[in-house]
């Protein structure tokens, strides 16, 4: 509803984060370091243990580090804050709201002198955003696993945060509704310009929505091992992306990591002090591009 401001600073900057649980056993990760631009939408992959999810955790402020720090527009993150919203993948409604106070609550957390009025026409724009309209009045008992979670998004922009954080919001959708919400997503995300930090596994999820797609080594000691540049142009979608020449490329180097190069660097014991930067089928002139952009930073 309100035009982000043009600022080239990386609206989060991770410098040095690690975690453990005891100090007699390893790190969980460590040596994490990247920075996620405005409006970028960034994939996170890596297989089950690697920390994911405890990432996302200490970016949402809901968990501390053990090492390192998060900053965010000049500020160290240190606990939970409606500059960031959290979709993670159970819905987490309040079951005695309905969909319009669900909503309404979250709006009101935000902006707490807010008119009625006003709350009431965010609350009916973004859930016109996910299309649910006609169940604004039904509490979440009446929604199906879908329809929850499409709400669950839509509180999440409601409150306008400066970063989305989804750990594998689609997770146990069945994958018709999971490409339903995959869509609305997208358009929600050109709309508002959104920054997104997202965590799954489903390798072409990543790649219609990602911008930059984070690839993690296997824990313990985990570090991300390659930032993978989506060299797909936008817009993309479902039904077209996979006749990109680019999109075989792309999927084929994610699943290579997952299935090879990562158990490879685990028993290799490799853990590169930097991740290596790639732009699966990139043609020439665009890798020279690419790079010479990179350089510039």
């Amino acid at each position: 509803m309100h035009k982000k401001p043009l600022n080239n600073k990386p609206l989060m900057e991770i410098g040095g984060l690690a975690k453990h649980y005891r100090s007699d056993q390893p790190n969980v990760f460590q040596n994490i370091n990247f920075n996620i631009a405005r409006n970028e939408f960034i994939c996170v992959i890596g297989h089950s243990g690697c920390g994911k999810s405890t990432i996302l955790n200490i970016l949402a402020g809901l968990e501390s580090a053990s090492e390192g720090a998060v900053i965010m527009d000049g500020r160290e993150i240190s606990g939970p804050g409606l500059d960031r919203g959290v979709v993670f993948q159970g819905h987490a409604l309040l079951p005695w709201l309905t969909v319009r106070e669900n909503i309404a609550f979250a709006i009101r957390s935000r902006y707490p002198d807010m008119g009625k009025t006003e709350i009431e026409q965010r609350v009916q724009h973004y859930i016109d955003l996910v299309g649910l309209s006609h169940a604004l009045d039904k509490k979440p008992s009446e929604l199906s696993g879908g329809m929850k979670q499409r709400v669950g998004i839509a509180r999440a922009f409601s409150v306008e945060p400066k970063m989305l954080l989804m750990d594998e919001p689609f997770g146990a959708l069945d994958a018709l509704t999971r490409g339903v919400i995959q869509d609305e997503l997208l358009k929600i995300v050109q709309e508002t310009q959104q920054t997104v930090y997202m965590i799954t596994h489903d390798i072409d999820e990543a790649i219609l929505l990602a911008d930059r797609i984070f690839l993690m080594s296997n824990g313990p000691e985990a570090c991300i091992a390659e930032i993978v540049v989506n060299t797909l142009p936008k817009p993309r979608s479902r039904e077209n992306m996979h006749h990109d020449p680019r999109f075989y490329a792309m999927r084929n180097h994610l699943l290579d990591f997952l299935v090879h190069r990562s158990k490879e660097m685990q028993a290799q014991g490799m853990r590169p002090a930097q991740p290596l930067l790639v732009y699966p089928g990139a043609e020439p002139e665009e890798l020279a591009i690419a790079v010479t952009a990179t350089e510039s930073v």
